[in-house]
């Protein structure tokens, strides 16, 4: 049995309904806490001085593309809309291979967990026919080396230019062969135990890559098997408007009559919803994965958060693709979370709690997770601490929960805690060497490149 003490930290937030605390001490014993109180004195395997230190649940980043790491800040898209910078793009991501999912996965993972993020899912859609690999199971090999709680969506697309959609005919699979693969990743990696390392999600990509069809067996498989269900809705107004040309309906109400809807649902972006709509997805208790800075880059729109929120609709954080970000920063998407409803609905629109709450306990839920998200006793030891004793957070600290979002100019953390163990100790991976790293995963983008143009 191993275990860690955190003594004397300066800060504790524990969650929206608990609170906070102020130098006391927290006891993690293998992959839960045990004990959070004033001068345990119990003996660890490890002691941390937490007294600069602001002790926050884990993040948790519930939409991503962890491939796109090896294609972002790409002049050629830099500027373009959604489906103009698709259209680009899927010529590089044809070439992706194993070695390139594997790599871009750990660079996603590492700046995940060094910016504060303990549980992520990714969406991974693109399926090259020159490779036969398993590319979930890649994805798990790089999450365990790094120490990240996985829970990946196995996407899919099956419409091709050929078809009507956007990715060449090299990326799509026929209908019976995503079936079969994403029944075969249930039944090989999904783990549905409280504290679970490996969980599962169907993902079709979205409404303008896949058939109705598709949409109606991907649930009817999910459910059998009690995993959750994802994909884009209402990113842009393009969207909106293929869905009204080609299935006559909006893109919400094509995901209702396919059963694509409830609270094993969640939907990455939903930005262009009307005022029924955004009742109806209350009423069905679907959750939202909110990507503020791609939908920034992009310039999809503003995603209608604090409405959302005020009609109980569960609201988590994401980070989007790193080709649509152009990072994996996630305290910086709590920033820009924050930030950007303000544009939108005025200085109190979102505070502080809104935005932690949304990336911590909001995005457990989203994804299926009972006791992740908060710092609890009994729950999981996925902790972030973040080091405030800084010349950069001076002056802020009257408020430490608000002055890693509102100050500061580097947002890694000291510490990263998953399952109770270190995966980032002094700001550096434990699991693997970052500048082997950054070598490889800048070695493979080139390659990429030169192979598309």
């Amino acid at each position: 049995m191993s275990s860690i003490l955190l003594k004397n930290c300066f800060y504790i937030f524990l969650s929206a309904e608990d609170g906070s605390r102020r130098g006391e001490d927290i006891l993690i014993r293998d992959n839960r806490i045990v004990k959070i109180d004033t001068d345990i004195g119990e003996r660890a395997d490890r002691i941390i001085d937490g007294s600069t230190c602001v002790v926050v649940p884990g993040f948790v980043n519930t939409h991503h593309h962890f491939y796109q790491t090896l294609t972002r800040n790409l002049p050629a898209v830099q500027n373009a809309k959604l489906f103009d910078w698709l259209a680009h793009l899927y010529e590089i991501w044809k070439h992706l291979d194993e070695e390139a999912v594997y790599y871009s996965s750990l660079l996603a993972i590492a700046e995940l967990l060094k910016t504060g993020c303990t549980t992520s899912t990714d969406h991974h859609y693109i399926y090259p026919q020159n490779v036969d690999g398993d590319l979930v199971g890649v994805q798990f090999k790089a999450a365990e080396n790094l120490g990240m709680r996985l829970c990946p969506s196995r996407g899919s697309m099956s419409l091709s230019k050929k078809d009507g959609g956007l990715p060449p005919d090299s990326v799509v699979q026929t209908e019976d062969d995503i079936l079969k693969d994403c029944e075969r990743v249930i039944q090989q990696y999904h783990d549905n135990r409280e504290l679970s390392m490996r969980r599962i999600i169907l993902a079709p990509c979205s409404p303008f890559s896949v058939t109705e069809q598709l949409l109606r067996e991907t649930v009817k498989l999910a459910r059998k098997y009690g995993v959750g269900l994802h994909t884009h809705v209402a990113e842009t107004k393009d969207e909106n408007d293929f869905c009204s040309k080609v299935y006559g309906r909006r893109p919400l109400e094509l995901m209702e009559d396919c059963g694509f809807i409830g609270s094993d649902v969640s939907y990455a972006h939903g930005i262009h919803f009307s005022d029924d709509e955004l009742t109806r997805l209350a009423d069905s208790g679907t959750h939202i994965a909110h990507c503020p800075t791609s939908n920034m880059r992009l310039g999809s729109g503003i995603c209608r958060v604090r409405e959302m929120l005020q009609r109980g609709i569960n609201v988590a954080l994401a980070v989007d693709g790193s080709a649509s970000n152009d990072s994996s920063d996630m305290l910086g998407e709590i920033r820009n979370a924050l930030l950007l409803q303000r544009v939108r609905y005025g200085a109190d629109a979102v505070v502080t709690l809104d935005v932690i709450k949304m990336a911590t306990e909001n995005g457990a839920a989203l994804l299926g997770f009972e006791k992740v998200g908060k710092i609890r006793e009994g729950w999981a030891a996925d902790l972030a601490l973040f080091d405030v004793g800084k010349l950069e957070y001076s002056g802020s600290l009257s408020d430490p929960l608000a002055a890693i979002i509102f100050s500061g100019y580097n947002h890694g953390t000291q510490y990263s805690i998953v399952n109770g163990k270190i995966a980032v100790e002094n700001g550096r991976l434990t699991g693997f060497d970052e500048t082997e790293l950054m070598n490889k995963c800048n070695a493979i983008s080139e390659s990429l490149l030169r192979s598309a143009f």
